[in-house]
């Protein structure tokens, strides 16, 4: 009865919350819930190694949901002071299945214009340049699969995460030639019957 009064609950704030898109700023960075379908909850980190940004967010649909990401700070690629947008951002994205379906993969995917594939020349990836894949991991899921052209995509598989559980995934954005604003598509997959 307890878990139910909880998705209640959860269902009443989403509701309110498709009238008023979240803003987050962490870092050099802003991340924004505007494209809807998902509700961000909080941002905290600057983006290192050290404090990677923890991005929690609660998703109320098995549909593909998009976070908006914009530099805040002047853009200088490379840099390491903590001043500047540099295009390097570990992060962990941290999300609550309230969508009434079980996922059995999840796929997220980087874009330099919204609703465009990004290349392999426009320099945003998942950490391309490591090839043996040691900044990503997930503890839900226990593979994952990168692919480069034409997509910037990674995906997790072999896990499950029903509803009202969270699940768990890290990972390197590399940009460089960073943009002032680029996007994560975040789909979960349900089983097809």
């Amino acid at each position: 009865m307890r878990l139910l009064g909880f998705a209640g609950f959860l269902a009443g704030a989403s509701a309110a919350h498709a009238e008023e898109a979240h803003r987050i700023v962490a870092g050099a960075y802003s991340f924004s819930d505007e494209l809807g379908g998902f509700r961000l909850l909080s941002v905290t980190g600057d983006g290192t190694v050290e404090s990677p940004f923890v991005i929690r967010q609660e998703l109320v649909s098995a549909s593909p949901v998009t976070l908006t990401i914009r530099a805040e700070r002047p853009i200088r690629a490379f840099d390491t002071s903590g001043r500047y947008a540099n295009g390097f951002m570990h992060m962990r994205v941290e999300l609550l299945n309230n969508s009434g379906h079980s996922w059995i993969e999840f796929e997220f995917e980087l874009q330099e214009a919204e609703g465009v594939p990004s290349t392999f020349g426009d320099g945003l990836s998942f950490d391309q340049r490591q090839r043996d894949g040691s900044t990503i991991g997930s503890e839900t899921f226990a593979r994952f699969n990168r692919a480069f052209e034409p997509y910037d995509q990674l995906r997790f598989s072999q896990g499950k995460v029903d509803p009202l559980e969270s699940a768990g995934f890290r990972f390197l954005v590399t940009d460089y030639t960073p943009r002032w604003t680029f996007y994560l598509v975040q789909d979960p997959r349900i089983p097809s019957s």
